[in-house]
């Protein structure tokens, strides 16, 4: 049976065009179900069980669950639980959640191309008694409304007993499973048996009871009469005040530091935007798209200095008066806003763990996310005993204005809270890390073993197995992506060669595992373990750059003269044998050893020379030397467990190494720019605003030096001058505050910016991209392809020159890579907190920031940071009779004759508490100078330590000694 399918579509020019495609109908499509008798059997589908199980008693017959979309948008997590069985799955439906979300639709193809969860996909749309037109008047959504319960009426007559059939399917019905009431009433009009998903779930059988906590809370409670919250603006009110220049839009960034605090980055304005307070947060999340208003100048506020933490445990209402914050001078007041509506929000699943509750029996409880952005969410379970023990996952549902917590649901349960494993877990999903097994069809495109290099495959390439090739990189490093050789050439000048690992021989445009590697866009490394981009025959085998086995390499090969000026640049597809993969300290000890004086060590001195120059030259050109507190875990080669943690130590080879990756990336960038110059890709590095450095700019104030920052060249001399000869590790804490001001590093397309932008502000880079390390970063691979495209090595495709899919894939690598530098971090902090544990040690430290209640302190050995609060949230004493007075003006905290400034030395105890197991932390207690009644006494002997000043007093200086580290 042919029918026409007729709609109209607008052209870029205005005009209409009629469009008519032919829809074509049939009767012989199965039903899926094992009790039928009519249908012709499809062997290759999933079958529906002849009588079924359900897990509810709703309806006390065998039947099966028919969806409508917004089950499947909003209860998913309910459905990826293997009780639920026996359920119809309509094409119609299918194809609207493909469009109305990419994430659910991915997880209900898994649930589909299971056959042990008896998920049947009905095709409606090509049934000649189920397909439905549109009638005039009626929007797309009320039609497929009307589809699905036209296919479920359909059904039950379908599977209705007949005279005469002998089979168990009599008893087999359909059950309209919708949250839509409006749906629901038009299917009970119909005689059809429906229910919402909390109804069913409701009445689940007493094997299933923990089912019910996976229920997405849909519909609107009120728990007070008074709500709590303004209400937020309708699409068309935001739309409108936008157009009108009343409302403002941007991203919402919550902070860390207060609970009652946060920005929003909005287009065109320098400066994030201020919220502070409960009512003008008005139930923002973090990531959510926001609509805002300014409130008027006379109140704007202050960024607060107190750090607040959202400590309420009782899962009610009761909502306590915001803190009082500090009243600032009009001068330090910013532009502040309050949030009238919400875009689009961005909440995703969440880690954390469960509050007991005070009502002995109850299922209402408080979730305390692991992200300190996110807001605690209430949620019902009745597996609380078991729960809270365990780190669990959960997801947000509504905030309603009457709830002072967002309402959300349990979806699962990671593990025991506090163990590496489960805890690992959490870093990788809180980061959004993409860390599930390779699929079959990944590890498909892999190329099978023994695997050879041919004599077709060194006609392809340039042969350069006979050059002294070598690699140097980080003890323990698999994924060797680079090696470096250097030689004199006859003319007296050096070649200098960067041989990079050709991925892309393997990875080839369009695969199952390129596509893979693009959505995981990057490596992510952690203290324990690594989260591969690319498999691992590929990382830590095939591609990497082992010593004395041949490799295929993108080389990028220069001619330079004595003074490291590049003579001439040659690309080439190659062939390598690295002569030896050393880590920095051996090729160090090389360089360092005179006696050595083979081809390996030869072509490293003159590798180390050259290197020199072109950093001086760099930093002539104002590259940055910047600093962040680095530190390296020694872990159990049997239990991964930390036994020993030190700050890193860069040697020369570290620099060596560093300089010619970044040559490489800017000549590679200059070549296909010039090749491509609408679709390179490339990195940039935006020039921070000038109020990014205040900051910088007040604490090197209080110390009397300057810091200028119109210019990178200015930034990097003024950093350089600001030397205390009195304290070595002042100017590193500078750098340290310097590299906090910076903007992100950001890949782009060279079509969609203007060229001035291209400026790579750190390195002083005129242009640059990633070229060095393509195992594991997916842009890297993206150059390597359009080198070869420029070279001839390889052709282009369609998708390569797209500006529009490569700026999206841009996006996405952004998105990857500052999460993956979040995991890593996250990843510190646990292994810190697990090297701590029963036990303690006193360290030398510095004071990093001076805050309204607390000093920011830095420890140098361990590169740590932390906070030594010194009064209560409303400016309480901490500990009686012990007083601290915070001078905003002069940035100190006084307490008696003791005076605190940003920058001096102290003496720290550094423990574990572990009394709160969602947010175990390291802390620091002040040992010296030493307080009565609040410092803490010295283990044993202490490190000797210049003490802050007593007013009116010169400098003095304690001595003690540090504490030998457990063992």
């Amino acid at each position: 049976m042919l029918t026409n399918k007729v709609f109209m579509k607008k052209t870029k020019r205005g005009n209409i065009l009629k469009i008519v495609r032919e829809h074509y109908l049939r009767d012989d499509i199965w039903c899926g179900s094992a009790a039928c008798q009519t249908c012709p059997a499809d062997e290759n589908a999933a079958l529906l069980d002849e009588v079924p199980e359900p897990v509810s008693e709703r309806f006390a017959f065998p039947h099966y669950l028919l969806l409508d979309t917004n089950v499947i948008l909003y209860q998913m997590d309910l459905l990826e639980e293997s009780a639920i069985r026996n359920v119809i799955i309509l094409h119609t439906v299918l194809d609207e959640v493909k469009h109305r979300s990419a994430v659910v639709y991915k997880r209900l193809r898994a649930v589909l191309s299971d056959p042990a969860r008896k998920f049947y996909t009905f095709v409606n749309e090509h049934h000649k008694d189920t397909y439905v037109e549109r009638e005039p008047g009626e929007s797309a959504n009320d039609r497929n409304d009307r589809m699905i319960r036209t296919a479920a009426e359909w059904y039950g007559k379908h599977l209705a007993p007949r005279i005469g059939k002998k089979s168990a399917r009599a008893g087999v019905r359909i059950v309209l499973l919708s949250d839509d009431a409006d749906n629901r009433a038009k299917a009970m009009a119909l005689g059809l048996n429906t229910c919402s998903a909390l109804e069913y779930m409701k009445a689940t059988k007493a094997t299933f009871a923990h089912l019910l906590d996976k229920i997405a809370q849909r519909e609107l409670v009120s728990e007070s009469k008074d709500p709590l919250f303004p209400s937020h603006l309708t699409m068309l009110q935001i739309h409108e005040g936008i157009m009108g220049g009343k409302l403002m839009q941007g991203g919402f960034l919550a902070s860390r530091e207060n609970y009652l605090e946060g920005y929003v980055r909005v287009e065109g304005i320098e400066k994030a935007v201020l919220i502070q307070g409960r009512m003008n947060l008005n139930r923002a999340v973090d990531g959510d798209t926001v609509a805002i208003e300014m409130l008027p100048e006379s109140e704007w506020k202050a960024p607060s200095d107190v750090v607040l933490v959202d400590e309420q445990t009782d899962p009610g209402d009761m909502v306590e008066p915001d803190p009082t914050f500090s009243v600032k001078p009009q001068a330090e007041r910013e532009p502040t806003a309050k949030v009238v509506g919400i875009i689009k929000r961005k909440w995703r699943q969440y880690c954390g763990i469960l509050l007991p509750s005070h009502i002995q029996g109850s299922t209402r409880h408080i979730f305390v996310p692991a992200e300190r952005k996110i807001p605690r969410i209430r949620i019902e379970t009745r597996q609380a005993a078991t729960l809270l023990s365990q780190r669990i996952i959960v997801a947000i549902d509504q905030w309603p204005r009457h709830s002072r917590y967002p309402q959300g649901h349990f979806v699962r349960a990671l593990g025991p809270i506090g163990s590496k494993e489960t805890e690992n877990e959490v870093i990788l999903l809180e980061h959004d890390v993409p860390h599930s097994r390779f699929s079959e069809d990944v590890l498909a495109c892999l190329p099978e073993l023994p695997w050879t290099i041919t004599a077709a495959d060194l006609q392809r390439r340039v042969d350069l197995r006979g050059i002294t090739v070598c690699s140097v990189d980080p003890p323990g490093c698999t994924d060797i992506d680079d090696a470096l050789h250097a030689r004199r050439l006859p003319n007296g000048n050096i070649e200098v060669g960067v041989h990079i690992a050709d991925v892309g021989h393997f990875i080839r445009p369009g695969t199952a595992l390129d596509r893979e590697a693009a959505s995981r866009a990057t490596t992510v490394y952690l203290v324990d373990k690594r989260i591969d981009m690319v498999p691992g025959l590929l990382s830590s085998n095939l591609c990497s750059l082992r010593g004395g086995e041949e490799r295929f390499a993108f080389s990028c090969i220069w001619e330079l003269d004595d003074e490291a000026n590049i003579r001439n640049t040659r690309y080439h597809k190659s062939v390598i044998k690295s002569k030896s993969a050393l880590t920095y300290e051996e090729a160090q000890i090389i360089i360092d050893d005179a006696k050595q004086t083979n081809d390996v060590a030869t072509s490293l001195r003159l590798l180390n020379r050259l290197a020199k120059i072109l950093k001086k030259r760099r930093t002539e050109k104002g590259a940055l030397v910047l600093a962040s507190p680095e530190i390296r875990f020694q872990v159990d080669s049997e239990t991964h467990d930390p036994i020993d943690v030190k700050a890193k130590q860069l040697l020369e080879t570290n620099s060596m190494v560093e300089e010619f990756m970044l040559l490489a990336n800017v000549s590679v960038a200059e070549k296909i720019e010039q090749e491509f110059p609408e679709c390179a890709m490339l990195r940039r590095h935006p020039c921070p605003p000038q109020a990014n450095y205040e900051p910088l700019v007040k604490a090197a104030e209080h110390q009397g030096f300057e810091i200028l920052t119109t210019s990178g060249k200015e930034l990097a001399t003024s950093l350089d001058k600001a030397v205390k000869p009195d304290n070595p590790y002042f100017n590193t804490m500078l750098r340290i505050l310097a590299t906090r001001c910076m903007m992100q590093a950001v890949y782009f397309i060279s079509g969609t910016v203007q060229r001035d932008e291209f400026f790579h502000y750190g390195l002083a880079a005129p242009i640059y991209t990633h070229f060095t390390s393509p195992i594991r970063r997916y842009a890297d691979i993206i150059v390597h392809r359009l080198l070869a495209a420029c070279i001839g090595a390889d052709s282009t495709y369609p998708e390569l020159l797209d500006k529009k899919v490569n700026s999206n894939l841009c996006n996405n690598l952004n998105y990857r890579n500052r999460m993956a530098q979040y995991a890593g971090r996250a990843s510190v902090a646990l292994h810190t907190h697990l090297f701590f544990r029963k036990r303690s040690e006193d360290e030398q430290a510095y004071i990093l920031f001076i805050r309204k209640n607390a000093l920011q302190i830095l420890v140098p050995k361990y590169g740590f940071e932390g906070t030594i609060y010194v009064t209560g949230r409303n400016n309480e004493e901490i500990k009686t009779g012990v007083r601290f007075v915070y001078d905003e003006e002069q940035q100190t905290q006084r307490c008696g004759q003791v005076v605190f400034r940003a920058f001096d030395p102290v003496i720290v105890r550094l423990s574990l508490d572990s009394t709160n197991v969602q947010h175990e932390k390291l802390v620091f207690e002040l040992v010296k100078p030493y307080i009565e009644g609040f410092s803490v006494k010295a283990q044993g002997a202490a490190a000797e330590v210049e003490t802050p000043k007593r007013k009116g007093e010169p400098q003095q200086t304690t001595k003690s000694k540090k504490n030998k580290k457990a063992k």
